[in-house]
Parts: structure tokens; sequence; C-alpha cells
């Protein structure tokens, strides 16, 4: 097994969860929105459910469930938000030595309203999770990694260099899920990709970073930069190429959605957990979609994350010629 350092943030997660006062509608142009709360009127809700979340602390969690030896990088604060994500991270045997505490901030904190059809609004507080700047990438000296797995770090490009210059100068192999503040600055972005090995990205994002409009001509320009290239599309699946093969991956499981959040997170880090195993770039794909099917069946980013054990079934995979 590998050795992974998951990097970005760690945040709790508290569900609101209220099947008649967070009923949903759909506007003129076809968006999905909670309807209005009156204000000045008190809401009874169903159920309150506490957890963690946050890409990078997501992505560590299925990792060391696939025996992965699994470091998170991160920030948070010493406060009982902080004090539930170390906890969580132990509970899965994730090495937390490496986090570093901000003062005088609090620790990230996400509210997430939960609508009856899995989806969801989650207004966020980003607070130490995005102090990336405290981070120390000569830690990386001390970990000696096989791979790092980069969520975003909320457009701190510097951070980001100086961590992907110091994981290639050290042999380790990088996969990147950069997020909207990375995507922003195209040109440093672009810097970044040459260091990265395995790049995540759904057809949005894709379309930020080179032109096209149909995902075959997105992966075409993309794997100029970068040699393994996946990009999502929801659900009508995914267009993936290793640069030898290239594969067209529809979904998993026709499942009911209880939970969305994560599910993203979980494809992701289910992509490397059963790649850095020495499954076939195929079978890891495949296990990908497992692992984000598993997680909207239950409530929470990381309950449903399954092992590399898990048994699998086939699904509509094929190699485009």
């Amino acid at each position: 097994m590998a050795r992974i350092v998951s990097v970005g943030s760690a945040l709790q997660d508290i569900y609101l969860i209220d099947h008649d006062d967070f009923s949903t509608d759909v506007n003129a142009k076809g968006h999905s929105y909670f309807d209005r709360l009156e204000l000045g009127l008190k809401v009874d809700i169903d159920k309150v459910q506490f957890s963690t979340g946050g890409g990078a602390t997501n992505a560590a969690t299925t990792f060391a469930r696939s025996g992965h030896e699994t470091i998170f990088m991160g920030c948070i604060a010493r406060d009982p938000a902080g004090k539930a994500i170390i906890d969580a991270l132990d509970k899965e045997d994730i090495d937390t030595s490496y986090i570093t505490y901000a003062k005088g901030i609090p620790t990230g904190c996400s509210v997430i309203l939960l609508a009856p059809n899995g989806e969801r609004t989650i207004l966020t507080c980003r607070g130490a999770s995005a102090k990336f700047g405290l981070l120390d990438p000569k830690d990386l000296n001390l970990i000696q990694p096989d791979w790092l797995y980069v969520t975003t770090l909320r457009g701190d490009m510097d951070m980001l260099d100086q961590l992907f210059t110091r994981a290639k100068k050290l042999g380790a192999r990088i996969m990147f899920n950069p997020g909207l503040l990375e995507l922003e600055n195209n040109r440093k972005l672009i810097g970044l990709l040459e260091d990265t090995d395995v790049l995540l990205v759904n057809k949005t994002e894709a379309s930020q970073i080179v032109p096209g409009v149909v995902l075959a001509e997105l992966l075409s320009h993309l794997k100029n930069y970068v040699p393994t290239v996946i990009i999502t599309d929801g659900n009508q699946g995914s267009i993936a190429t290793d640069g030898t093969k290239t594969y067209r991956v529809g979904t998993y499981e026709d499942v009911k959605v209880i939970d969305a959040t994560g599910a993203g997170d979980a494809f992701g880090s289910g992509f490397l957990a059963a790649y850095a195993a020495g499954k076939s770039f195929r079978k890891s794909l495949i296990f990908a979609s497992a692992n984000s099917t598993a997680v909207i069946q239950k409530l929470g980013a990381k309950k449903g994350i399954i092992s590399i054990d898990a048994p699998l079934h086939e699904m509509p995979i094929k190699e485009a010629k």
C-alpha cells in the first residue's frame, strides 16, 4: 500500500433536516431552490445531525479504509469543532500530527440544508480551514509521501506551487482536484498542471481551463498538460484517459440519493485508493464510481465510504476508440 498525504479543508458539518419546510421548487430557468422561509418565523425542523467534512478529510477516510498509510494536512482551531475533526480522523487511524492550529479564528463549519431528494444548500464559514498559508511544505520531507492528493486550497497558488514543487523533488506523484478559486487563476493553474499526474475536474470546471464543449474535446485538450485526466458529468457519468486508453464511464447503480454531500470527494479519492493499491486504470474507475454511489446512500460525507476489498459488480464502462 502507499503513503498518501491528503491536503485541503477540514470542517464540522451540521445537518438541518426537515421534510416539510425545506421543500424545493424550480424557477423559470430550470434551477432548483428551497422555498422561502419567512423572516421572523420560528421553524421546527425534524432533525439535526453533526458530522465532519471537508474535501481533504473525506478523501483521507477513503484512503485509510482501503489500507493506505494516510496523513492529513490542513488547518483547524483548538475548539470543540476541531476536536470533533481530530476524533473522526483518529478513529480512522489517519495521521493528524501535521495539522496546523490557527489562533484567533474558529474551525471551519458548514450548515447543510438537506432537501428530501438528497440535494442540499451548504452555508460555510471557512474559518481556520482556509488558512493554508500556515501549512509548512517542508513537512513533506519528513513524511516522504508516495502520493499527494490535493483538493482546493481556496486559491492559494503560492502554497500550491510550494507543495507541488517539493512533492516532485521527493519523487511523489500528485492527484489534483482544483476548486473555483484555483480555476479563476488559469495561468498559474496551467503551471501546476505540468506537475500533476492525475487531474480530476467536472465538465464545467474543465471548460474553464481549456476550450471545448463536449467531454471528448475537453479531454483531448487537458491531456496535453496531464497524463491522466478524469472529467465527471453528474448522472451522465464520466470520461477518463491514462494517456493510453480512454474510457466512457456510466452510472454504477441507480440508487435513491439520501445525501449528495461528498460524492465528488468519494469518486476522486476512490480512484486513487484503488490506483495506488495497484489496481488497473479500468478497475480504479469502477471503484471510484462504487465509492461515490455508496456515499450518496448515507447521511454525511464519510459514513458510506467503502474499502478496497468491498465486493463490486460490473457497470457500464467501455473503451473509446
